[in-house]
C-alpha cells in the first residue's frame, strides 16, 4: 500500500490570504510530503464554482514537475468532454516529458451541470466526448507518426503529437468509475481504477472485487497498485476541533452537491473524485 495526496489548493474570496499565498502555501505543502516519502499527487480538475478549486490542473501539475523529483503527479480527475483532445495530448505529453515520466492521467466525464452549462455543452454528450477523446488519446501516442481522424465531434487531418511522452505506450489511464459496469469496462480496457471518497469498506471492497475480477477474467494478474481510494483525513487535537472540520466537511459537501444539480434538480451520480 502507498499513500498519496488528493484535492488541490483552494482559494476562497472570504479569505485574507492572497490566491498566490494559498497556492505556494499548498506547493510547500506537497514539497514537504514528498520529503516525507508521500508516493503521490492527484489534483482535481473544476471550473466555475465560485469557490476556488484547482481549474488549470495541467500548468499546476507542471509546476509541480519543476519543484518535485519523485512524487507521482496526477489527475483525479481531469473531464475529458470538455478539452480539445490534439491540445491535451500535447499537454499531457510534455508534463509527462518534463516530469521525466511522473505523470498519471486520471480521466472522467464530468458530472457537475455547472460546468457543462458554463461551458455551453450538453450533459447528454458527455458519454460520446469522452469516448471519442479517450480513443484520440491513444491513438495519438501509439501511432508513431501523423495520422487523421474524424469523429462526432473534432476532426484533424494529417497531425502528429508533439512531444511524445516518456512513458510508453502512453501515461498511465485512471479511470474515475463507481458503477460496476464502469468498473469492469475500466478493467477491461487495461486502465487502473479510481475510487471514490463515497461509501464505506464494503462498499470499495466491492469495488475492488469487481475490478479485481474482470482484470483476471482477462489473463492478467491483478495488483494492488492498479486501484486508487480518496479518503478525506482531518487531524484534531480536541473535540472542538473535530467538531469544526466536520462543519467544514459538511460545507463543502453541501457546496458540491449544489453544483450538481441541474435547474429541474437532476442530478448525475456523483463521481469518485
Amino acid at each position: 500500500m502507498r499513500f498519496g495526496l488528493f484535492g488541490g489548493a483552494r482559494t476562497d474570496p472570504g479569505e485574507q490570504a492572497s490566491d498566490s499565498r494559498i497556492y505556494s502555501d499548498y506547493i510547500d505543502y506537497i514539497c514537504e510530503a514528498e520529503e516525507l516519502g508521500f508516493h503521490s499527487v492527484f489534483l482535481v480538475e473544476h471550473h466555475f464554482t465560485g469557490f476556488g478549486q484547482v481549474s488549470a490542473t495541467l500548468n499546476f501539475l507542471t509546476y509541480l514537475a519543476a519543484k518535485t523529483t519523485k512524487m507521482r503527479l496526477g489527475t483525479a480527475v481531469l473531464v475529458l468532454p470538455w478539452h480539445n483532445p490534439a491540445l491535451l495530448a500535447e499537454q499531457a505529453a510534455t508534463l509527462d516529458l518534463l516530469s521525466n515520466g511522473r505523470f498519471d492521467f486520471g480521466v472522467g466525464k464530468g458530472y457537475r451541470w455547472g460546468e457543462f452549462h458554463g461551458f455551453c455543452i450538453p450533459m447528454e454528450e458527455a458519454e460520446e466526448r469522452y469516448q471519442e477523446t479517450l480513443a484520440f488519446l491513444r491513438k495519438a501516442w501509439t501511432s508513431g507518426g501523423r495520422f487523421s481522424h474524424h469523429g462526432k465531434y473534432w476532426h484533424y487531418e494529417d497531425v502528429v503529437i508533439e512531444p511524445a511522452p516518456v512513458q510508453k505506450p502512453h501515461p498511465p489511464f485512471w479511470i474515475g468509475a463507481a458503477s460496476p459496469n464502469s468498473i469492469r469496462y475500466a478493467a477491461e480496457q487495461g486502465y487502473n481504477l479510481l475510487l471514490g471518497q463515497g461509501g464505506g469498506p464494503d462498499t470499495v471492497a466491492e469495488g475492488v472485487s469487481i475490478y479485481r475480477r474482470a482484470v483476471e477474467a482477462q489473463g492478467r494478474a491483478f495488483d494492488t497498485s492498479m486501484v486508487g481510494l480518496t479518503r478525506a483525513l482531518h487531524i484534531a487535537m480536541n473535540e472542538n476541533e473535530r467538531e469544526a472540520a466536520l462543519a467544514l466537511r459538511a460545507k463543502f459537501m453541501a457546496q458540491v452537491e449544489e453544483l450538481s444539480l441541474s435547474p429541474t434538480g437532476a442530478r448525475r451520480d456523483h463521481p469518485p473524485h
